[in-house]
């Protein structure tokens, strides 16, 4: 999910060169929510791992 937010935000930002606002804010938009929706997967994953006596793998 990482990767998918991360190539939008690059569409986003190579629409923005080009002079695309509408779509450069849509795929930031999109992007956005990606990453806070892995971010938030990533801590239930943390947290389900310390809650099953497992040590997190750093």
């Amino acid at each position: 999910m990482l990767y998918w937010a991360l190539m939008f935000f690059i569409i986003a930002l190579v629409a923005a060169a080009l002079g695309f606002g509408g779509i450069a804010g849509a795929m930031a938009g999109i992007a956005k929510i990606l990453f806070f929706v892995f971010l938030v997967f990533f801590v239930i994953a943390l947290i389900g791992g310390v809650a099953r006596g497992r040590r997190p793998v750093v």
